[in-house]
């Protein structure tokens, strides 16, 4: 009689995704819903595993892989795996797999969405209402800043910034973009034109970051990249925290180098009610929810659930990130 495979999950998941993933496995779960599991419970778990169902806040590492004999795949709830030691899986057949595509079109709705607020000082105006503070209109109340129009730099032109572009195009903006390969595609398509980073930097009324985190793009935002952008441009960074150097963008910010931030990302997260950054009325900030509707996070587990099934059956999952381990 053949052994059922074990997968673990690292966060609590509703009950119709762990069902699924029952209907062929035996299943473990961290049951505390909004704390990761703890490192102990991960390394215990990822010995008797043969799939782990993982998030970002989930390093998969050396250490994970050298006790986890029977581990054949690594499915992260994610576009991103920079959490997961890529080449440590690879080098022992161990299949990555990822959720792209799926959030392509909620994140670009959040990463617009900071855009609007940032602008019109919708934070700000939300909280002086809760305060009490509107006791009468005046010509320049809460007064921001328009979008449309306006020029959007985006510093990583995959799905999810081509998504933003449509938008865009709807608020009659000009679209440049900064990416490591020419879109050109896109260009034809969306009218959105080229810029090396420092020319888009300097002429963008709203930088929008959606890089991965790579070691090229690893504190790609410094003070001198917020110091030339423009005293009346918006930063905001639907990406990776770390693509930022937080205490430069503090400084920025304190020295009125830019006009606010919208950020869903941060470099270490989650971030307390001290932050420096919060006390910025001019900076919106977000619990990395940028894919976070109901409809794009339970296809986001599914698509989990059929990459490790189709592992666990001997099948090439839908989406991997080392393709490799199967040539």
């Amino acid at each position: 009689m053949n052994r059922k495979p074990y997968v673990y999950i690292t966060r609590k998941l509703p009950e119709q995704i762990v069902n699924k993933i029952k209907s062929f496995a035996n299943v473990g779960m961290w049951e505390w819903e909004d704390k990761p599991v703890p490192r102990s419970v991960l390394l215990e778990e990822s010995r008797k595993a043969d799939a782990l169902f993982t998030m970002l806040s989930d390093p998969i590492d050396e250490e994970i892989y050298t006790d986890a004999k029977k581990l054949k795949v690594v499915a992260n709830l994610a576009v991103g795996y920079d959490n997961i030691d890529i080449n440590g899986a690879t080098r022992r057949g161990i299949a990555v797999c990822h959720t792209p595509d799926i959030l392509t079109e909620t994140t670009a709705d959040l990463a617009f969405s900071l855009i609007m607020m940032v602008a019109r000082r919708l934070g700000e105006a939300i909280e002086y209402v809760k305060k009490g503070k509107w006791t009468s209109w005046s010509p320049l109340l809460l007064a921001g800043a328009d979008v449309h129009h306006k020029t959007l730099g985006i510093v990583g032109m995959g799905k999810i910034g081509e998504a933003v572009a449509r938008r865009a195009s709807g608020f009659q903006m000009n679209v440049l973009y900064n990416n490591r390969h020419r879109k050109l595609e896109a260009e034809k398509q969306l009218a959105v034109e080229y810029r090396p980073f420092e020319a888009l930097i300097e002429e963008s009324d709203f930088v929008l970051c959606l890089t991965p985190l790579t070691e090229e793009t690893r504190n790609l935002f410094t003070y001198d990249v917020f110091k030339k952008m423009k005293k009346t441009a918006y930063f905001i960074n639907v990406g990776r925290g770390r693509v930022v150097v937080e205490k430069d963008l503090i400084r920025a910010l304190q020295e009125g180098e830019i006009a606010g931030a919208g950020l869903d990302v941060f470099e270490n997260e989650p971030i307390g009610a001290d932050h420096p950054l919060l006390k910025f009325p001019n900076v919106v900030a977000l619990p990395h929810i940028g894919s976070a509707s109901m409809e794009t996070r339970l296809a986001m587990m599914d698509r989990s659930v059929e990459n490790i099934k189709r592992v666990l059956d001997g099948k090439r999952p839908i989406s991997i990130v080392n393709p490799e381990i199967y040539e």
